[in-house]
């Protein structure tokens, strides 16, 4: 079994805390923990607009807290974001975020990631034997 706390990671672990252009992801299953998927609770900053396309991984999100949208640019459509959306990009689709408010999300990648990545300029993780 693994149990981690949030707190505790922040504080002691700051190897699975990882910032990039207004946001932070704080990383509580990597692929070292070998469960098939890592999970993850993201924080985007107030005003921000991001830019990404998974195309090494899918991602499964829920909106904990804050207020945004998500675009979808394959087909223009906007949707909004609030506590209780979910979202799967189950296509690698490449989309906008935008934080109207501080969006606190929970975040589901397949494959796991490592816990080192941050976002290429094309939006995306480099999938895990670039890294290794």
């Amino acid at each position: 079994m693994i149990v981690r706390d949030f707190n505790k990671i922040i504080e002691n672990e700051k190897d699975r805390v990882v910032s990039d252009a207004n946001w932070t992801s704080v990383r509580m299953l990597l692929a070292d923990d070998k469960m098939g998927f890592s999970f993850h609770l993201t924080f985007l900053d107030t005003g921000s607009e991001h830019v990404f396309e998974y195309k090494n991984h899918f991602e499964s999100v829920y909106c904990m807290k804050g207020k945004g949208s998500i675009t979808d640019h394959a087909t223009g459509e906007t949707h909004e974001i609030h506590p209780g959306v979910m979202y799967a990009l189950n296509e690698h689709d490449r989309h906008t975020l935008r934080a109207e408010e501080e969006l606190v999300m929970a975040c589901v990648f397949n494959p796991p990631v490592t816990g080192t990545e941050v976002h290429r300029e094309d939006g995306s993780y480099a999938p895990a034997e670039e890294l290794a």
